[in-house]
């Protein structure tokens, strides 16, 4: 499907990349053909038992006494899907399809965040032509869930202490510091119990759709409609207004995606249903002129159904104490930098919202480029959530990445971008995660920057890779390596 496009050898890799299915928490396969890819050129590799790989090429003749360069990615995609789409992305890998000048997948996500950091790797490890200094390529896993692989990572092995980070989605922008962050999870037990039903009850599922959805860190400053916060909005009013029982609540697959679609079933009487439906449409329209900038494709969509004999249904208090959470929590963009314009300092998004038999599992991301208000954060929604009955846990907590104020690799960068493409980059630091910061924390005196070619949507089934940025960032990063210091 790629083989036309240029520059070849990374389009060949990265369609070799989407063949495999490597959403986060399922890398074997992926990691297993990287270190064959290393076996086959004869490359010195290692590779954890988490699955992180890293790859070394010597430098190339001239090179030899060049500082080596660290070239870093992640090998775990975000991978979610239309709901109609047949894919099982755990098994299978994805339909690529191109238009104008983009590479996307058809019904699902792309993975181009950061299948285009392992390609360009690749794609420089496998020529015999490029001159470069030693490579040291780094490549992690379950990045998109906390940062694991790099919290875990080995280098001792290494001696580069320049990195380039080939996680960024934004053309002629160089990120050179970013927020850190923390995943609070919230599970509820013993939350349900069995009711009989009746001929005068029946089922209604309740889903806020169409909305724009989009990465958690490098879009919550667009304000966009939460759908599991949206849900919580209209459950708690419904709760005020007419009776009903929870059967059930899900929303999101990912903490760190905004999430675009929600789902509550209740038992409901059917006497009820006709007010149940005049109170949705006003919630419609509240939202949709809430919402109009930026969600203008936001319905609410219910559906009436037959009930069961018998339905498992939450308990009563369980859920006033799980609506009052809900309605009260804190979402989005807490608080803004005060030292670089247009930045966001803190925020927090609720992803996810499981129901699993008696249980409900909650999980929000929480993102701060200032430590202290990261921490006070954490506390509050721990506390919240704990005040509502459920049981805490943390996971996937890593640093912020400290701005490097006198980066020789950052100078060097603007000088080679200025050359080839006749402006200067924007240097900035960005509320998205990077690994940049934990690798620092292993690496005394890393000197990192991260960019990469145009990317849209990411960690959605709209994302999409523009095809010449791609050569342009390739061009780019072959520029930075045969840049002699």
């Amino acid at each position: 499907m790629l083989e036309k496009l240029q520059p070849e050898k990374v389009f060949y890799y990265f369609e070799q990349i989407c063949r495999i299915p490597h959403g986060s928490g399922n890398t074997r396969q992926i990691s297993d053909y990287l270190v064959s890819f290393a076996r086959e050129r004869k490359l010195q590799y290692y590779q954890d038992e988490l699955n992180n790989v890293i790859i070394i090429k010597e430098a190339s003749p001239g090179y030899e006494q060049e500082p080596p360069m660290m070239i870093q990615g992640h090998m775990d995609m975000v991978a979610v899907k239309e709901e109609d789409c047949p894919i099982d992305m755990e098994k299978e890998g994805l339909k690529l399809a191109v238009g104008d000048d983009l590479v996307y997948a058809e019904g699902t996500s792309l993975g181009a965040d950061d299948g285009i950091a392992v390609a360009y790797a690749l794609a420089l490890l496998d020529s015999d032509t490029l001159r470069h200094p030693r490579l040291e390529v780094i490549l992690t896993v379950d990045e998109e869930v906390g940062m694991e692989g790099a919290l875990f990572i080995d280098l001792s092995m290494l001696k580069g202490k320049r990195l380039l980070n080939i996680d960024s989605e934004t053309q002629g922008e160089l990120t050179v510091s970013c927020a850190g962050g923390v995943r609070v999870n919230g599970s509820f037990a013993d939350i349900s119990e069995t009711v009989q039903t009746t001929e005068e009850c029946c089922r209604c599922t309740v889903e806020p759709d169409g909305l724009t959805g989009g990465h958690s860190g490098t879009e919550i400053h667009h304000h966009r409609a939460n759908a599991n916060i949206l849900m919580g909005r209209m459950l708690y009013d419904l709760a005020g207004k007419i009776e009903f029982r929870l059967i059930s609540l899900d929303g999101g697959t990912k903490d760190n995606v905004i999430p675009a679609r929600a789902k509550a079933v209740l038992l409901v009487r059917k006497e009820q249903k006709e007010q149940l439906h005049r109170l949705l449409a006003q919630w419609e329209e509240a939202f949709r002129h809430e919402f109009e900038n930026t969600d203008p494709q936001l319905r609410i969509v219910s559906d009436i159904q037959e009930t069961k004999q018998s339905e498992e249904v939450f308990l009563t208090e369980k859920t006033t104490k799980l609506l009052n959470f809900l309605q009260n929590t804190k979402n989005g963009v807490q608080s803004m930098s005060r030292e670089l314009p247009n930045l966001v300092e803190t925020s927090l998004n609720l992803g996810i919202i499981q129901t699993a038999g008696r249980q409900m599992h909650l999980s929000f991301s929480i993102r701060s480029s200032d430590k202290k208000a990261k921490e006070a954060l954490r506390k509050e929604i721990c506390e919240s959530l704990f005040r509502a009955g459920a049981q805490i846990s943390l996971t996937g907590d890593y640093p912020a990445w400290e701005l490097k104020k006198d980066s020789k690799l950052t100078a060097q960068m603007c000088a080679v971008y200025e050359e080839l493409f006749g402006e200067k980059p924007v240097v900035l630091a960005v509320h998205a995660g990077l690994e940049c910061g934990i690798l620092a924390d292993k690496i005394e005196g890393l000197d990192s920057v991260s960019f990469g070619p145009d990317s849209y949507d990411i960690h959605t089934t709209r994302e999409r890779l523009s095809i010449s940025s791609a050569q342009r960032m390739w061009d780019y990063l072959v520029a930075i390596l045969e840049r002699k210091m």
